[in-house]
């Protein structure tokens, strides 16, 4: 069985924790364990390394193939697919199938977001061992058994009972309360958006009732991507097929997609508080607490409080599903806190943004054990390196020379430069920017050990 990840999401209701350049999904929050991370273990259950495919984008490939490094697993890079804008679920998964129908043929795959949160026990895996039976004529997908009336998620109503598994009788978008309960009181599953199927059945269906997204991509991909309308795998086939069927999960299950869901399922203290760094937390109850400073609270009830050095959030956890208006918000502005945090991971390691004014901006660099920047230079701002931690190898102009703990350089405006790590410890420099502006843009690169442009 081949399975296909999808890892392009933006977890917009989880900022300002969760940004465009590093979604949930990328987030360590369990065991120091990334969400991607344990959806790749969780597909191994079923297929080959070689078998496993991610569906993602241009600026998440490294941070992909960096977590799998950490693990120990090993892809090749034309199983990672980059698409070149998002479009919804129902592109990205017809993207993967079409790939792997033309390499390997007519195949049973799975799909699985990879920012969901799973219980891997006998269940999970008999409810899959069922799904596969039925995907040889039937779009499969999972239905988890409620624990509660929850207002975040749709619904599946299960039909007619064949081999297993059910018909679909609906899909239902997410209720109110009232009828959540309802739902609940009457057998409907939560949909898990994880999907089974055989690769030939999925795209016949995509003929019947996607014609034009099965046109456009007989071209062009990038093309392709421009001409198909932004729609999801529910919405676009499985509401309108007849080959629908839905296997019921019984796991413990979350999307982890807001706070409040993120605080379900994180350990609490005997006050019911989940805190994730230095908190004192007085006559305060039932609150989800994270940051990277000490956070006091004093009588606070059911909140959330977010601290990631740029941004603050303080919300009732009732309203948590709302944080992605803030998220709208910003970005009509154009601001850069949507995309980016004040740690900015790149291929050969990461930096973060330590302060900065109108004329000059302080980072600290890390690079990975033998790993390098880009040949480079910068057009409109000169930069001081000090090494705090390793050993660097720099080049400026036509000189190269080793730095270590303690020493520095500067690299003049207009210098081709490079940093490298020659060592086998992470390289630790303080770098300080100066000049009129310091955009991430003013880089021309002349050698890139990651292709990038």
């Amino acid at each position: 069985m081949y399975t296909v990840i999808l890892a392009g999401g933006g977890g917009t209701r989880l900022w300002p924790l969760s940004r465009e350049q590093c979604p949930k999904q990328f987030i360590k929050l369990f065991d120091d364990t990334s969400l991607f991370q344990k959806t790749f273990e969780r597909a191994l259950l079923f297929s080959k390394t070689d078998e496993i495919y991610v569906v993602t984008n241009e600026k998440h490939k490294f941070m992909i193939l960096e977590q799998l490094s950490e693990k120990g697993f090993q892809i090749h890079e034309e199983n990672i697919l980059l698409e070149p804008v998002a479009k919804n679920t129902l592109p990205a998964i017809y993207f993967a199938v079409k790939t792997i129908t033309e390499k390997h043929g007519d195949a049973k795959i799975a799909v699985l977001p990879s920012d969901h949160i799973i219980e891997v026990n006998e269940n999970y895996r008999k409810a899959f061992q069922v799904a596969e039976k039925l995907a040889e004529s039937k779009l499969v997908t999972f239905g988890i058994k409620p624990t509660r009336p929850h207002t975040g998620y749709g619904y599946i109503k299960p039909g007619k009972e064949i081999d297993g598994g059910y018909e679909v009788g609906a899909f239902v978008e997410k209720p109110d309360f009232e009828k959540a309960k309802e739902y609940i009181e009457k057998g409907y599953l939560w949909n898990s958006g994880m999907f089974l199927f055989r690769s030939s059945v999925f795209i016949e269906e995509c003929r019947k009732f996607q014609p034009e997204l099965v046109e456009a991509f007989k071209g062009d991909l990038r093309d392709a991507y421009g001409k198909v309308p932004e729609v999801s795998i529910d919405y676009g086939i499985m509401e309108k097929t007849e080959k629908a069927a839905v296997v019921k999960l019984d796991v413990f299950w979350s999307d982890v997609g807001s706070f409040d869901a993120l605080y379900d399922v994180l350990e609490k203290d005997s006050n019911g508080n989940v805190a994730k760094g230095e908190c004192i937390l007085l006559d305060s109850n039932n609150n989800f607490i994270l940051g990277e400073r000490l956070i006091a609270t004093v009588g606070i009830n059911d909140a959330i409080v977010v601290d990631t050095r740029d941004a603050i959030l303080v919300c009732s956890k009732e309203k948590a599903q709302r944080v992605k208006d803030v998220v709208e918000i910003l970005k009509s502005r154009g601001d850069e806190r949507v995309e980016v945090h004040k740690t900015v991971y790149r291929p050969w390691g990461s930096f973060t943004v330590l302060e900065e004014g109108e004329f000059y901006k302080i980072k600290k660099i890390t690079v990975l054990p033998k790993r390098r920047l880009s040949l480079q230079r910068h057009y409109h701002r000169s930069e001081h390196w000090v090494v705090v931690k390793g050993t660097a190898r720099v080049t400026v102009g036509d000189r190269e020379f080793l730095l270590r703990k303690g020493e520095s350089t500067f690299i003049p405006t207009g210098e081709i430069h490079r940093l490298e790590n020659p060592g086998l410890i992470t390289l630790e420099l303080i770098e300080v920017q100066i000049g009129e502006y310091l955009g991430e843009d003013d880089i021309e690169r002349f050698q890139d050990d990651f292709g990038r442009k």
